[in-house]
């Protein structure tokens, strides 16, 4: 694993390995007894788009690593429009160890993975949020301890999250319902990518418009904001489209008796999910944010600690 660019692009052993040395570093405290694995190193953080969980919990793992940050806003970098993605990935190669963006374009970190000869991470972009994900996997098994015949409900867009929890899912054997509006859900070609994994591992995979059918004896019941950054023109026509689709107690009482909550955050209380269900003791959301730290530092670790940069 020499970037993170996407779910999909992991294997289910390099998944595992991420999972696993997230618990180490959580719970046993590795990187205190090993000292500071990324001491000297420094991570550039373009920012396209802003975040309180991606900016602080990036920062503050480098720093608990041992290692250092550069944030760079769209201002400071305009990629693609002062200079050339490939051209930012050059220059950045010669000065820093790991490049981690956060972007409107997946195209963008593309072009970064295929020209950068440093570690490149995707903090976000319009198809795919891995970090996300894979903070809420490890979520899951800390508070599930298995992912064997378990079942994740995803109500609402066919969002980047969306599409990074339908390919985990594919990948880990985990069976998923999604539960999508006519014209939000995700595009065939990459329902078609999860499901040649979820043949291999076992998985199922099922798009509901009820949503009450697809949460029936859900084990994880997961939503997101109804309009992402970069959607905010279409918020009436979107409020209007999901307004059926809720996460709220009524919902609730058709998943599985010991059911968590989950949602990656920020939240519109009162559309996607009422204040009673993100606050309530089925929730996990903010074990899921904290966890975003944790995996981070296991990212950060496997991708940046080796000091021979990856040829091109």
């Amino acid at each position: 694993m020499k970037n993170l660019i996407s779910i999909y692009s992991l294997t289910r052993q390099e998944i595992e390995k991420i999972i696993v040395l997230t618990g180490k570093i959580k719970y046993e405290k590795k990187v205190k007894k090993g000292g500071k694995p990324l001491a000297g190193k420094i991570l550039a953080m373009i920012f396209e788009k802003p975040s309180l969980r991606t900016r602080v919990t990036f920062e503050v793992g480098m720093t608990q690593l041992g290692g250092n940050t550069i944030y760079l806003s769209s201002e400071d970098v305009q990629l693609g429009k002062r200079e050339a993605v490939s051209d930012v990935a050059k220059n950045l190669s010669r000065w820093v160890d790991g490049i981690m963006i956060r972007t409107y374009h997946q195209e963008k970190i593309e072009i970064l993975d295929r020209t950068a000869n440093i570690p490149v991470i995707n903090g976000l972009s319009d198809l795919e949020h891995p970090c996300q994900v894979l903070g809420d996997f490890f979520t899951i098994l800390e508070k599930k301890k298995s992912f064997k015949n378990l079942k994740i409900c995803f109500i609402g867009d066919g969002n980047n999250v969306c599409y990074s929890l339908m390919f985990a899912a594919a990948k880990l054997g985990v069976n998923i319902s999604l539960a999508i509006p006519d014209g939000y859900r995700p595009g065939k070609k990459y329902v078609n990518m999860a499901k040649k994994d979820a043949l291999i591992s076992g998985s199922k995979i099922e798009f509901f418009k009820n949503p009450y059918l697809a949460v029936k004896d859900a084990d994880v019941v997961y939503t997101d904001v109804w309009t992402s950054m970069g959607k905010e023109k279409e918020r009436k026509k979107r409020i209007k489209h999901f307004k059926n689709y809720q996460v709220n107690r009524k919902l609730l009482d058709k998943a599985h008796k010991d059911f968590i909550v989950m949602h990656c955050l920020p939240a519109h209380r009162g559309e996607e999910i009422t204040g009673e269900v993100i606050d309530g003791l089925h929730s996990v959301v903010f074990d899921q944010a904290e966890n975003r730290l944790h995996v981070q530092k296991a990212i950060l670790t496997l991708l940046m600690k080796e000091k021979v940069k990856k040829g091109k």
